[in-house]
């Protein structure tokens, strides 16, 4: 290999590596700031769910339509990934989840929901209906969305459309590591709800202490608790679609920030072996050039 083109390649993956340190430290701020939105945010979630849970063995809440168990033929299946790649194995992870749930249905019994491109074109390629598609660019996530999505999901689930309604996202475990996660939204079970609930409370740390939610055999509510559950439900629904998307936030910046971080330390490894590779073509150019010049004068001294 020539002296001239191992310097462009130093030099361009030198290039590489700076554009990658700053991907890495943009990233971090938004993996700091995310991070810090889900964790907070889980207090609240686990707080929504419980008042579900412990409503759970109430007579009304097992007469409301989004508690309705039915034999699964048709599924509202919702995916949350990113509209940007550079993250790792966090999108393909979690549509390969997405993908495994929906496989023991049929391609038109199965209808998406598309937080996020990457979701979205990988579905519509494979002929299944994607009925609504949102952008995953903003770093700021606003709950009217998923209140939007969440009572659209509820009412067709109400009306017999779906029976089941499914959530592929990426759950957050920590910086390193984000599991991608199918957990059912609709019908409410408690089950389902204490799934949720175990995926908020962390193994360790803060809040891992938090005890387990039963439900209690009977529960009075007042004024009326068909009123009630009426406002109740979807508005927990909602919650828990939104705590859902904040962990896929946090796990999708974290899982870029890695990313980058390897991508710089390769760049920065590969640069020092050319490197080291230049010096030591260099050297034998120069050892040889001065050997045919010993050698040159060694014969005319003869």
């Amino acid at each position: 290999m020539a002296l001239k083109d191992i310097k462009t390649k130093i030099q361009a993956t030198e290039r590489t590596h700076k554009v990658t340190r700053a991907m890495e430290a943009v990233s971090a701020v938004k993996m700091r700031k995310t991070q810090g939105v889900a964790l907070a945010g889980r207090p609240y979630a686990r707080a929504a769910l419980q008042v579900l849970a412990r409503l759970s063995g109430s007579a009304d809440l097992a007469r409301h339509p989004l508690t309705a168990v039915r034999d699964i033929r048709h599924v509202a299946l919702v995916i949350l990934t990113s509209d940007k790649g550079l993250a790792g194995a966090l999108n393909s992870g979690v549509i390969a989840a997405a993908a495994e749930a929906a496989l023991p249905y049929a391609t038109d019994a199965v209808t998406v929901y598309a937080y996020g491109r990457k979701g979205e074109e990988y579905f519509a390629r494979r002929g299944y209906r994607v009925a609504r598609a949102f952008e995953n660019k903003k770093d700021a996530v606003e709950i009217s969305v998923m209140e939007e999505l969440s009572t659209e999901l509820g009412r067709a689930f109400a009306g017999g459309t779906y029976d089941e309604v499914l959530v592929a996202y990426s759950n957050f475990k920590s910086t390193f590591e984000q599991v991608p996660t199918i957990r059912r939204l609709l019908p409410l079970t408690l089950p389902g709800i204490t799934r949720l609930i175990e995926d908020i409370v962390p193994e360790k740390g803060k809040w891992s202490d938090l005890r387990a939610i039963e439900s209690v055999p009977a529960y009075s509510i007042e004024p009326d608790g068909g009123e009630v559950l009426a406002t109740l439900a979807p508005r927990l629904t909602a919650i828990s679609l939104y705590h859902l998307l904040l962990e896929a936030k946090a796990s999708e910046h974290s899982a870029r920030m890695v990313a980058m971080k390897n991508a710089s330390d390769k760049s920065k490894e590969v640069a020092h072996d050319l490197t080291r590779l230049f010096n030591k073509i260099r050297q034998a150019a120069i050892t040889r050039e001065v050997s045919e010049i010993v050698g040159g004068r060694e014969a005319l001294a003869i």
